[in-house]
């Protein structure tokens, strides 16, 4: 059983910074396909980041892109968003996402709030 637990969120400042972390708990976390996604009130849910099997599979949101950074390390099991130069509208619960690459398993957290203060 796949257990997916987000860390890192809060408040911060316009401009300022934060890291999120994801840790997986389960079998063979080096097969799945990990994305952090978010929603902000009232607005559908959106992909964030990807980062795949292989090591620099990355993509991002436009939004994001230049901002944010993904990374994955296998050997704890962990991915982390750095996020940078944070805007408002990056207010958002963000989730994290394990999608495996050969079977139908897809598994979510349960999310970490991030407030970004004007």
């Amino acid at each position: 059983q796949v257990q997916l637990v987000e860390s890192g969120g809060g408040l911060v400042q316009f401009g300022g910074s934060l890291r999120l972390s994801c840790s997986f708990s389960g079998f063979m976390f080096s097969l799945y396909r990990m994305s952090w996604y978010r929603q902000a009130p009232g607005k559908e849910r959106e992909l964030v980041a990807g980062i795949g099997v292989t090591v620099g599979s990355t993509n991002y949101a436009d939004s994001v892109q230049g901002r944010f950074t993904i990374s994955r390390d296998n050997s704890v099991a962990t991915i982390t968003l750095q996020m940078n130069s944070l805007k408002p509208k990056d207010t958002a619960v963000y989730y994290c996402n394990a999608r495996h690459m050969y079977n139908a398993n897809n598994h979510w957290g349960k999310g970490t709030l991030v407030t970004v203060s004007s």
